[in-house]
């Protein structure tokens, strides 16, 4: 089957050019997708275009869109599992982890469907009563969507979803490694009744296609989730028509714990914000910041249970976590490693690759804690991407604040502490745009995620979320216009 969807029909390239998806967990090809060429991506482009500037989409009510929302929600519910199933084969997270994030798709669908008609106009306050003075929301135009690798259906449908419900035409363009969910999902936007050049998808590498839509100037914004230098050069490309731009650029997350957190529930969470999904989550604690009095107890049971894990096919329900996406992407982790021994650091647990013979065939690092680890070393400056978990120590509230802020980025950090005063000057002072108290990794469809610094610009999810996809006009209107005299000539 074509897996190009350009006008509403689905296409394969002129070209003829596929690319193997291929199952991270033991390399096997799992499926052949289509490549876009350069006339495809124009053809996309030009039938959002189209379906902007030619049709009623951009004006239709509210509760048509609402409704195509709340469809392609059903049709998520009625093909869950298989949505989860392709998920883990294409990405190689386990199976739970994939159901999890399609009920958030779900719920993402749900909520954009619910604010839809929300906040479409305001009245604004005007000298005189013979005027009335309003600000109308309006679709921003065609949208370039590109998304990421690791969470390849969620973060396209942070997007996708408001997107529409705003009234956009859209151009979504996935990770070239894990096209399969973005697929099925540009299949039920089909089926759920999206009119035609509304949706288009295109597939292919980031550096030719998701640049054309960043370079296009029949594009009016372009949003993409990736690495700090994919970022770099969608801003680059962009700038052809100062187009829009959302970015959402990865982080280097601090989690600060202090003494009087609660243990046990400080040292789990630190294990699953560290090494779900093998570490490949932008807003991952990879930055343990542990008091003191408390490090060396913690550390010692942070290797401990890292060693536990139970790594496995993502189809195995007893993995607790599967492989990295790549051959290439385990080369680079592991050269981080190399790294971080090489600075001095500390190694407590994992570091290597899994010695079961099951394992051997996938792209898989054992979950690794590196503790004594100094600000300048490369582990703690950039951004390794894998299950790699470093540890550093503070003593005073001053410090651990110090140390959290003490990066490039801003997306997201943790508190840990039964100090309430403490927890909330804390999350106050760090500059990051999601902060937990006693928890991690917790996000929601009606809340703004998005990064300080170097992870972005711009918010998914929220109210803000809608509110990129959306242009604010001001409609001033004089019921009784007279002249103004202002020249007597």
């Amino acid at each position: 089957m074509p897996s190009l969807f350009i006008d509403g029909e689905w296409v394969s390239p002129a070209s003829g050019a596929t690319s193997n998806v291929v199952n991270p967990a033991d390399a096997t090809v799992v499926a052949a997708v289509d490549v876009a060429d350069d006339a495809d991506v124009q053809r996309a482009i030009s039938a959002a275009r189209r379906a902007f500037d030619a049709t009623d989409w951009p004006r239709s009510p509210a509760s048509e869109r609402i409704a195509l929302l709340n469809r392609t929600a059903d049709l998520l519910e009625r093909d869950r599992d298989r949505i989860a199933r392709a998920e883990t084969i294409n990405t190689g997270k386990a199976l739970r982890e994939s159901c999890y994030d399609v009920d958030d798709v779900i719920k993402v669908f749900r909520y954009y469907a619910g604010l839809a008609d929300k906040d479409a106009s305001r009245i604004v306050a005007a000298a005189g009563a013979d005027v009335v003075s309003r600000i109308v929301y309006e679709p921003v135009g065609v949208c370039g969507l590109i998304g990421p690798w690791n969470y390849p259906l969620l973060q396209m449908s942070w997007k996708v979803a408001p997107a529409l419900a705003a009234g956009n035409t859209t151009v979504l363009k996935p990770a070239s490694v894990t096209p399969l969910t973005t697929i099925i999902l540009a299949e039920l936007l089909d089926e759920a009744g999206t009119p035609p050049g509304v949706v288009n998808l295109v597939l292919g590498p980031g550096g030719r296609v998701g640049e054309a839509l960043a370079a296009s100037r029949d594009v009016d914004l372009v949003s993409l989730t990736g690495g700090l230098e994919a970022g770099r050069r969608i801003l680059v490309a962009a700038a052809g028509n100062v187009k829009r731009v959302a970015l959402e650029l990865g982080g280097k997350s601090p989690n600060i714990v202090f003494a009087d957190a609660d243990f046990a529930a400080a040292l789990d969470h630190a294990l699953t914000g560290a090494f779900v999904h093998s570490g490949q989550v932008c807003s991952a604690g990879c930055r343990l910041i542990v008091e003191d009095s408390i490090h060396d107890r913690f550390v010692e049971e942070l290797g401990r249970r890292a060693d536990r894990i139970r790594l496995g096919h993502g189809l195995d329900p007893a993995t607790e976590t599967g492989a990295l996406i790549s051959a290439d992407h385990r080369d680079k982790v592991e050269r981080y490693i190399r790294l971080g021994v090489e600075q001095g650091a500390r190694l407590v647990a994992g570091g290597g690759r899994p010695a079961e013979p099951e394992l051997q065939a996938g792209f898989f690092v054992r979950p690794t804690v590196f503790a004594d680890c100094r600000p300048e070393m490369a582990i703690i400056r950039e951004e390794v991407f894998g299950p790699v978990v470093t540890v550093e120590r503070f003593t005073t509230e001053d410090e651990a604040i110090r140390l959290g802020n003490d990066t490039t980025y801003g997306l997201s950090g943790a508190v840990w502490t039964s100090d309430a005063g403490r927890a909330q000057r804390v999350a106050g002072r760090l500059r990051h745009g999601t902060v937990w108290i006693n928890d991690y990794n917790v996000y929601m469809a009606q809340a703004e995620w998005g990064g300080f610094k170097q992870s972005g610009i711009g918010r998914e999810l929220g109210p803000g979320g809608l509110d990129e996809y959306r242009e604010a006009k001001h409609i001033y209107e004089n019921t009784a216009p007279a002249p103004g005299g202002w020249f007597e000539g």
